[in-house]
């Protein structure tokens, strides 16, 4: 299912700079009509409250209004409010065709029964463009595009699939762990960079999917397992999982008080005295789908000087996190990624600078998901190598010197004339040379 709502135009890069939110391009009664004018005012009104320290209340209320059912989970709400608004688009050269992504991509993973479907449909009926489907249900064809014959003329109709339909929006993907292969590979493209190609009969195309996945899963044994890695959780492609900016893990901890909380607040929900106790969100959903169409439409930070500094200075400290120099601990992925949270948060206050304190904020976003999914467990310190390979530092160590071990043992032996020898031998002689190693 899919739904198309207010414009959502991006500026077009190639024509000249985009329009600045100063010089009011919303209000011009000549382009936009007059209702859409009226909730421009409304949103701008909405942008500009101030408490009593004169700091900006945008982002609480937005966080408060965003699923309100669902108990806490404020900093999974504030990640998927950064998908929503998204980052600045950018030409990626002069001489090159295309654009550097400005869209989040997110997965959210881990136990069931911890909301991650509601989330999905949260984001799915905010965003002013989405396409939902289920990961079981998807097929390759299905997210991409199909050929079929047009019963009238007979000719070859290309139709197109669920990421070319979400082209600047959302596509929300539930049990992403449970599609096929052949689907999952499409993503690949899509996830980086931002088209479909397709070549059937005879049709050779490249399609526009600029839009950001959020995608849901469940762990392969039904609940997480804090003994092994993300990677080995989730039965996901290594690769695909890199290119996800948040990997957010919603886990379902044992806690008396916190337990206690969320039973009342479920009860809350259903109680004839909670009813009437319940208060509304600070935000209706119409003015919140009208403020995210808003920022997207009129509203391009850009990093200051200062910004620029934070961020080099956070990426270089998040580079050097490593207790070895084999260990990974940032890529430039994750400066991509801190680049687009950045603008996002900017974009929330309608701000066209992109400020130090953004920065430390998109930091510490990406620290509380990401590199919390990162986490070597068996040596507790962050890998983000094992997004890519599938293990960490620890492991691919012992399997290198358990693979040496190997090779010095058999060339012993051949040297010494013995061709013939058991496994469990073998076996026998590396777990006798291991530990001095």
């Amino acid at each position: 299912k899919g739904r198309v709502e207010t414009p959502t135009d991006e500026h077009d890069f190639e024509q000249g700079q985009p329009p600045k939110l100063t010089d009011q391009p919303d209000l011009d009664p000549s382009h936009i009509p007059q209702e859409e004018i009226g909730w421009n005012r409304k949103v701008r009104e909405l942008a500009a409250e101030r408490d009593e320290d004169g700091g900006a209340t945008i982002v609480r209320k937005l966080v408060q209004s965003f699923a309100p059912s669902i108990y806490e989970e404020d900093e999974v709400k504030k990640g998927l409010l950064c998908q929503l608004f998204g980052g600045t688009p950018k030409i990626a050269g002069p001489t090159l065709k295309g654009r550097c992504r400005p869209e989040i991509n997110t997965l959210l993973c881990g136990d069931p029964s911890t909301a991650k479907s509601q989330l999905l449909q949260y984001a799915f009926k905010l965003a002013p463009r989405g396409v939902y489907t289920s990961g079981k249900g998807s097929s390759a064809v299905g997210l991409t595009a199909s050929i079929n014959k047009d019963p009238a003329t007979g000719d070859l109709v290309l139709e197109s699939g669920a990421l070319v339909l979400s082209d600047r929006g959302v596509c929300c993907i539930d049990e992403f762990d449970k599609m096929d292969d052949s689907a999952r590979a499409i993503l690949h493209e899509a996830m980086e960079q931002q088209t479909v190609s397709v070549a059937k009969a005879g049709i050779v195309c490249s399609l526009n999917a600029r839009c950001s996945i959020l995608a849901s899963a469940n762990p392969k044994e039904s609940s997480y397992d804090p003994k092994l890695s993300v990677v080995e959780n989730i039965h996901l492609p290594k690769n695909l999982m890199s290119r996800f900016d948040f990997i957010w893990l919603m886990l379902d901890k044992r806690d008396k008080d916190m337990d206690s909380r969320l039973a009342m607040h479920l009860v809350s929900m259903y109680s004839v005295g909670g009813v009437k106790k319940r208060t509304e969100p600070a935000i209706d959903a119409e003015l919140f789908r009208r403020y995210v169409s808003f920022a997207r439409r009129w509203v391009f930070p850009k990093i200051g000087d200062a910004a620029a500094e934070a961020l080099v200075k956070g990426y270089t400290d998040l580079r050097n996190q490593g207790t070895t120099r084999e260990t990974i601990t940032a890529t430039p992925r994750i400066l991509e990624s801190l680049i687009r949270i950045a603008e996002s948060l900017a974009k929330m206050e309608l701000r066209e600078e992109v400020v130090e304190a953004d920065v430390v904020e998109a930091i510490r976003l990406l620290k509380a998901a990401t590199y919390a999914a990162a986490i070597d467990p068996e040596t507790g310190l962050i890998d983000m190598e094992q997004l890519i390979v599938g293990m960490g530092h620890a492991r691919r160590k012992r399997a290198k010197d358990i693979e040496g071990l190997l090779q010095e043992v058999l060339a012993e032996r051949l040297s010494a004339g013995d061709t013939l020898t058991t496994i469990d031998n073998m076996k026998a002689v590396v777990n006798e040379r291991l530990p001095a190693r």
